[in-house]
C-alpha cells in the first residue's frame, strides 16, 4: 500500500521513494507526493529521477481492481527496488490547492442558501465548476455566491487537517458534503477544517490559509438538466 504523503503535508514538492512494482511504464511506489485523480481534483504531474535519468509522470490514478496507486510515466526503464527522487509540478499542484480550498467555501455558501449539498464538482487549471440542485438560478444569484465566497476568503481563515474513525464520522452528516456519496471502504476519514467556516471529509490538497487563494471570478452558469445547475469560476 502506497503511503500518501500529501494527506499530511500538501506543500511537499520533493521526496525520496522506492519502486515496489513495475508493469512496463506503470510504477507503484512505497510512498508518494503525487496526488491521484479523485474527488474532483486532477492528478499531479512531475518527474521521477534515478541516477540523473528522468521519467515524466503523465498520469496518477488508483487501479480499481488492485487498489494500487499507479504512476504512469513516459517510458519504461525503472525496476523494482529502485531508489528514486520524486518532484511534482508545483505550479499545477498549487493552482489545484487554491481551487480546492475555494471550492469548499463556495460549496458552503451555496449549501447554506439552498439548504442542500452539492451534487458534483471539478477542479481545473483554467476554471473549476460546482453543480447543485436548484430550480431557479440566474447570473445575479451566481455573482452573489461568488461575492460572499470572496469575502470569506479574504478573512485569513487557517486550514487544518485531522482524522476521524468511521463511527465518529457518521455521527455528523455535515462532514460529508457531496450529496449521496459516502465511500463504504474507508474506516478512517481525513477531515479538513477551514477556520470555523467549513469542516468536511476530504482527501484533497489545500492551502494553509484562505488568504492564499486570491479571488474568485464568475465564468458562466449552465442549466444541466431539470433542476441541476452548474457554476463555473476561476481563481485569480
Amino acid at each position: 500500500m502506497t503511503e500518501l504523503l500529501y494527506l499530511h503535508d500538501s506543500y511537499l514538492k520533493e521526496r525520496e521513494a522506492t519502486v515496489v512494482k513495475v508493469t512496463e511504464n506503470k510504477i507503484v511506489l512505497n510512498q508518494t507526493i503525487f496526488y491521484y485523480t479523485s474527488g474532483g481534483q486532477p492528478h499531479d504531474t512531475g518527474i521521477i529521477t534515478k541516477n540523473k535519468e528522468t521519467s515524466t509522470v503523465l498520469n496518477v490514478y488508483r487501479d480499481k481492481e488492485t487498489n494500487e496507486i499507479i504512476h504512469e510515466v513516459d517510458k519504461p526503464g525503472l525496476k523494482e527496488q529502485d531508489k528514486v527522487h520524486l518532484k511534482i509540478d508545483w505550479s499545477r499542484r498549487y493552482q489545484h490547492m487554491r481551487g480546492h480550498t475555494a471550492m469548499h467555501i463556495l460549496s458552503r455558501v451555496i449549501s447554506e442558501d439552498i439548504k442542500d449539498f452539492s451534487t458534483g464538482n471539478q477542479i481545473g487549471q483554467d476554471q473549476s465548476r460546482i453543480d447543485f440542485a436548484l430550480k431557479d438560478f440566474n447570473v445575479e444569484k451566481a455573482k452573489e455566491y461568488i461575492e460572499k465566497t470572496n469575502q470569506t476568503l479574504d478573512q485569513d481563515h487557517k486550514v487544518a487537517v485531522s482524522f476521524l474513525k468511521r463511527e465518529e464520522m457518521l455521527k455528523d452528516p455535515e462532514l460529508f458534503r457531496l450529496k449521496n456519496i459516502l465511500p463504504k471502504d474507508i474506516e478512517t476519514f481525513r477531515i479538513v477544517a477551514i477556520g470555523a467556516v467549513d469542516r468536511q471529509a476530504d482527501g484533497g490538497t489545500h492551502v494553509h490559509s484562505t488568504k492564499e487563494v486570491g479571488k474568485l471570478e464568475l465564468v458562466k452558469i449552465e442549466n444541466k438538466g431539470k433542476e441541476n445547475r452548474r457554476l463555473y469560476f476561476r481563481v485569480v
